[in-house]
């Protein structure tokens, strides 16, 4: 032993030689040198590393013995080895002792292995006797040689032989089908190679000790082929030629028989070969399956390279190349077959036959069909689309085909997963191709982040993404930017909400989107309601964002009564200037004074600093009141909800408000001014119908106005500002508040008659507005008139009695002549006073009947009972022919409405 330890490999090698062939060393020459190249060459045979076929040959192996107990104790005792994992490589002990199990006694292997190395060496022993194959494909040759007696031997040494026989399944590899393996024993990898070695040597059909009978049905024909030369196409070809053919076609070569045709698009068999019609037909349907990989794999090595496919593309290019890797390794078996009949069987019927291929390619056909459907269906498609494309063709009641399509969107939908928990957990968005549905504008400004900077794709969200899932997800990564931009909030994600796992792997992605409505759903409403929690109570506790929106209502829409009411008689004089004369610090002055001195001082100090005055663009002509409006400065995070959009409709409504409050304030003066001149112009008797008639006007303004400021707070701010308060209390997110402010501000808006739609409405109210100030300025010339009337006669008579108590004449007649001269000419002014009254009323009410009209045609409900509250005794109606008919119609639809 000692003695065979110090022995060189050569020297082995020789022996081993000598032993198999049973000659002496210089016979053996040939052979040794032969044997020395196959050594070191960097060939070895490729062995798929299939555990389980391997512990089925040893298992079927044992049952060739009849030891049925025994391969029943195997088969347990693997089993328990496969749930403990005490060892790593099981593959290579179960071969091992799958190559241990030959029986070493055998004659005829030795004998096989003697006749093979004492024939004549192949025509490439001194050459390299191995052959390059192109990526992808199998190395079968078409290379042939005429051997003695003419038999076509193959001298290709292929370096397929695949002993674990994968084949196309659903999931990934599964087992060998039994036919397939039935009758091929175990072989060891040297007796493999002793196979292939014969293969390549000529006349070594009569060396075969055993023939195996052939698998399955008998072949198709059982005629044997006339002799062909290379390039002969007119000799019939036979039955193993085309399986070699169909085995290249497989991977999207052409053969010798069956090329492409680029014409028709598919693979066609030469015209000129000699084939009965049985065989031509099933090798146009078996070559279906190549032309079939040609269009999976064109899309492939396409996409593969094209870096702006993007993750998900790649991730899709991945999965097709992992069903192409199965179809491989069926070809592979189907290759190794054929070896095997070749190496082993020569001169028997080959059992890998036609019929066979379309049994054993039937499921591939249907897989390879249903990628290349995919394929087509996803042309053009990237990230989002895509996944929402292959899982739209899943929907199928096809088992086998749902189950491949959902095993596809699992590697498909891992980096939309992986993008869509980046986003919620840490707010961060790495979409380098833009395939998330999640978009971002690097070019918008802070103050804009919120409403512009993050958007939905739509056409990128999954179609296993609901839009109220698509919509969560957004919000929870823009409420993390928002904090860390807009609020400064240096709270870290994972305090706000604790990451979950991820989907590490596309199998977590798989089990994920198998429960859509479950774990998915739950990940995210977790993360939904945590984020927007913590941001809306930022925003409440640090921004006061309640205080502020109660501010708006006080201030901007007139809610502080007794600061409103003491600001406007502060301002009255200023106001009544000209616009022109105006100076804002005067103003502004005015304004502190009337906090100070009301309930406002009590506000925070937070809120009264952003409280200004504004002064409108001036027009000519027009006065304080004209320019004259409050301004509430806001910045930082609450700018986000109180927009310049916002903004300006509370100063479209804060102008509306205070115009109808200027009203009522000039209604009421006009009520005092008429109190107290009452009593003093009782005696000018020739003023009460006047009077009477300015009592009567006022009176109907008064009501107008009343009404309308009813209708403004109670129906329109008091319940618009009450649906907001409670949505508010009820938002779960910064969006719903966002959502019911602006509902608010519209619903505010189109109430007040503000929006397009009540223009003409609008434009009746300010013309009302117009003839109650026109009133006021009749009305107070009226007073002034007759007040300086009634000073100049209390004068007269004054002058009367101090020259009667002098014991003087009381007047001249001149004087007298003067006086009533005086006096008639003042009387002759008051018919054009109550001519001017006469006109005002008439315009007065002519407005407000048109405006009758146009709230009876109006679709707001509101409206249409504010016109029985302004017309309560039907004196319009009256006056009016349209409106009975507005009224009749809006009060026959009444009882129906209740």
């Amino acid at each position: 032993m000692a003695a065979l330890d110090q022995k060189s490999p050569n020297v082995l090698l020789q022996s081993l030689c000598c032993r198999i062939t049973g000659k002496s060393e210089a016979e053996v020459a040939h052979q040794f040198q032969y044997a020395v190249r196959v050594v070191g060459s960097n060939y070895a045979p490729t062995i798929e590393r299939d555990e389980f076929l391997v512990s089925e040959k040893i298992k079927k192996e044992l049952l060739k013995q009849r030891r049925e107990g025994d391969a029943a104790l195997f088969s347990e005792l693997h089993r328990k080895l496969q749930t403990q994992g005490v060892l790593k490589h099981r593959w290579s002990v179960l071969y091992l002792l799958l190559s241990l199990c030959e029986d070493p006694r055998k004659p005829s292997r030795v004998g096989s292995y003697g006749a093979l190395f004492a024939q004549a060496l192949p025509r490439d022993a001194h050459s390299t006797p191995f052959y390059c194959t192109r990526p992808g494909s199998l190395p079968l040759s078409y290379t042939e040689r005429s051997g003695p007696g003419g038999a076509q031997i193959s001298t290709s040494m292929g370096t397929s032989g695949i002993s674990s026989l994968g084949v196309y399944s659903l999931n990934g590899p599964t087992p060998t089908p039994q036919p397939l393996l039935a009758g091929h024993p175990p072989q060891t990898a040297g007796q493999q190679l002793g196979s292939r070695l014969a293969w390549a040597l000529p006349n070594t059909s009569a060396l075969a000790p055993t023939s195996r009978a052939p698998l399955g049905p008998p072949p198709l024909s059982t005629r044997a082929p006339r002799p062909r030369h290379d390039g002969d196409l007119t000799a019939e070809v036979g039955e193993a030629a085309l399986v070699r053919d169909i085995l290249y076609v497989f991977q999207g070569i052409d053969g010798k028989f069956i090329k492409m045709s680029n014409t028709d698009n598919c693979y066609k068999i030469d015209s000129k070969v000699v084939l009965c019609k049985s065989l031509r037909d099933t090798s146009s349907r078996l070559a279906e399956l190549g032309w079939l990989h040609n269009k999976i794999r064109k899309y492939t090595d396409s996409r593969s390279l094209d870096r702006a496919f993007g993750l998900v593309g790649q991730s899709f290019c991945a999965s097709l190349h992992q069903e192409l890797k199965e179809y491989y390794r069926l070809l592979a078996v189907l290759h190794s077959q054929v070896e095997d009949d070749q190496g082993v069987n020569l001169g028997v019927e080959s059992s890998l036959t036609l019929r066979r291929l379309l049994v054993w390619t039937y499921d591939p056909k249907v897989r390879l069909k249903t990628l290349a459907a995919l394929v087509d269906f996803c042309q053009g498609r990237k990230g989002g689309e895509l996944a929402s494309a292959v899982h739209a063709y899943g929907k199928t009641g096809d088992p086998q085909m749902r189950a491949l399509v959902q095993h596809i969107l699992s590697l498909v939908s891992h980096p939309i997963l992986n993008f869509l928990y980046r986003w919620i957990y840490d707010g961060e968005l790495e979409d380098t191709y833009h395939e998330f549905f999640v978009a971002s504008d690097p070019t918008v400004k802070t103050d804009r982040l919120w409403h512009d900077k993050y958007s939905l794709r739509k056409s990128m969200i999954p179609t296993f993404i609901t839009m109220d899932q698509a919509r969560k997800v957004l919000l929870i990564g823009k409420s993390i930017n928002f904090l860390h931009q807009v609020c400064h909030d240096r709270t870290s994600p994972g305090k706000i909400t604790p990451a979950s796992k991820s989907t590490d792997s596309p199998k977590d992605a798989a089990e994920l989107l198998s429960d859509l409505e479950g774990a998915f759903q739950g990940k995210i409403d977790a993360a939904y309601f945590e984020t927007s929690k913590y941001l809306l109570n930022v925003l409440n506790q640090n921004y006061l964002l309640l205080e502020h929106l109660q501010a708006m209502r006080r201030y901007l829409l007139l809610g502080q009564g007794d600061f409103i009411r003491h600001l406007m008689d502060l301002l009255k004089p200023e106001l009544a200037r000209p616009a022109t004369t105006l100076y804002q610090h005067n103003l502004t002055g005015i304004l502190e004074t009337a906090v100070r001195a009301t309930n406002a001082q009590y506000d925070n100090a937070e809120i009264l600093k952003r409280l200004d005055v504004r002064l409108l663009e001036v027009s000519p002509g027009d006065t304080g009141w004209d320019v004259f409006s409050l301004d509430y400065h806001v910045e930082g995070p609450i700018a986000t909800v109180f927009t310049r959009e916002c903004m300006s409709h509370y100063l479209r409504v804060f102008n509306f408000l205070w115009r109808a409050k200027r009203m009522e304030y000039i209604l009421t003066d006009i009520w005092k001014g008429q109190m107290c001149n009452a009593k003093l112009l009782k005696s000018m008797p020739e003023l009460s119908g006047v009077l009477h008639q300015c009592h009567i006007l006022a009176n109907e303004m008064v009501h107008f106005i009343h009404q309308m400021q009813y209708y403004i707070t109670f129906e329109v701010l008091e319940c618009c500002w009450d649906e907001l308060w409670n949505k508010v209390e009820k938002a779960q997110d910064l969006d719903h508040i966002i959502a019911a402010h602006e509902e608010f501000l519209d619903s505010v808006i189109s109430r007040c008659l503000l929006d397009t739609n009540s223009r003409s409405l609008l434009n009746q109210l300010r013309a009302i507005f117009d003839q109650i100030i026109e009133f006021q300025s009749a009305q107070d010339s009226l007073y002034r008139s007759a007040l300086e009337e009634l000073t100049l006669r209390l004068q007269y008579e004054e002058r009367k009695k101090q020259r009667d108590s002098e014991g003087e004449w009381g007047v001249t007649a001149e004087q007298e002549a003067e006086e009533n001269r005086r006096i008639q000419e003042f009387q002759e002014t008051i018919p054009k006073m109550r001519s001017q009254l006469r006109i005002l009323t008439h315009f007065y009410q002519g407005i407000v009947q048109q405006f009758l009209v146009l709230i009876m045609t109006s679709p707001d409900e509101s409206l249409r009972f504010l016109s029985f509250r302004l017309d309560f005794n039907e004196h319009y109606r009256a006056r009016d022919p349209r409106l009975r008919a507005s009224l009749g119609a809006t009060r026959g639809r009444r009882p129906s409405n209740i």
